[in-house]
């Protein structure tokens, strides 16, 4: 089973540059998207083989989640249950046979890390007694946009961006909690080094210098973990100012 998540930073741009033959050519049993950017009118996709579920955020033209999959879930939600964090659309959960598959675009602290406390306090807290919950039920795999890179070897900078929203203490200690709670980082299960980025700013031609950030993630549920065949980061893949990240399940 090939699984595989995407920030990609505006789905019509995105359709504009690619994204049907990316998903033509990999052809993912599931596919998490992320910032898709969309209003309340789905966007027309040129695909008859996936099932398709959006959850877009109330601000138009901001952030939102869609979910494509070819087989069809048991149930599928949109949000937490808490109206201050489902208004931006950043979460689906679809439930399948045997584990919960949820979609997460985590809220960027900002730029004067004026969102940091929001996203650490309030947002991280309440998503991780969320997954907790879920994984009482059943394994649960959650992708996608986490906005922080977690270890030094995670971007190119780490000594630069310390005080930077994506890479704070605060930040890194709250997804190391989530960590703690039992998820697995399937990247890391394959990968120990660094060099590899799933982010990269469109300044200073920080993408072909591999200038990067290594924030997109797929984790899992131990129990998850002896179906798990390979992780992966497709760097190659272009379209965004993110790359796709994907694992294989047996």
């Amino acid at each position: 089973m090939k699984l595989l998540s995407w920030n990609v930073n505006g789905l019509r741009a995105a359709l504009k540059k690619g994204f049907a033959d990316f998903v033509d050519q990999q052809a993912p049993d599931l596919l998490a998207l992320q910032e898709i950017k969309a209003g309340a009118e789905p966007i027309k996709l040129p695909f008859n083989h996936y099932h398709v579920y959006w959850n877009p955020a109330e601000k138009p033209g901001y952030s939102g989640t869609a979910l494509l999959t070819r087989n069809e879930p048991a149930n599928v939600t949109l949000g937490m249950g808490v109206d201050e964090h489902d208004r931006e659309g950043r979460l689906i959960t679809a439930e399948f046979d045997d584990f919960f598959l949820v979609n997460v675009y985590v809220p960027n602290a900002q730029r004067g890390l004026t969102r940091l406390d929001y996203r650490t306090r309030q947002w991280d807290a309440d998503f991780r007694a969320f997954l907790e919950k879920l994984a009482t039920k059943k394994p649960v795999a959650v992708c996608g946009d986490f906005n922080v890179a977690h270890r030094e070897i995670d971007l190119a900078n780490p000594r630069s961006n310390v005080k930077n929203a994506g890479f704070t203490p605060e930040e890194r200690e709250s997804f190391g909690r989530l960590l703690d709670t039992g998820f697995v980082d399937t990247f890391r299960e394959f990968e120990s080094g660094g060099g590899h980025y799933t982010w990269w700013t469109y300044r200073s031609n920080a993408r072909a210098r591999n200038i990067g950030w290594r924030i997109d993630y797929f984790l899992i549920s131990p129990s998850l973990r002896p179906r798990l065949k390979s992780a992966t980061i497709l760097p190659d893949i272009h379209g965004s100012d993110h790359c796709p990240v994907g694992i294989e399940l047996k």
